[in-house]
């Protein structure tokens, strides 16, 4: 999960990857998600998985669930 460095707009972003460094760089040089241009970001929670359905599972549930996304932006 990332969360944007700009403290006047928060905001969250959840997505798989492969290369979380190489993702990050994209997404800071505005070369990645279509939702994260003209911010830059820094990666708050992270979670390894060894089964891509099972990583594609916890993102999707992540991005649904608002409660847990918030509560991972407090403890940032």
């Amino acid at each position: 999960m990332l969360k944007s460095i700009n403290n006047k707009i928060i905001k969250t972003y959840v997505g798989y990857t492969n290369n979380l460094n190489l993702r990050l760089k994209k997404h800071n040089s505005n070369k990645g998600a279509k939702s994260t241009r003209g911010f830059k970001w820094k990666i708050i929670y992270k979670k390894k998985f060894y089964d891509k359905r099972l990583a594609m599972s916890f993102e999707y549930r992540l991005k649904k669930d608002k409660k847990k996304r918030k509560h991972l932006l407090s403890i940032s």
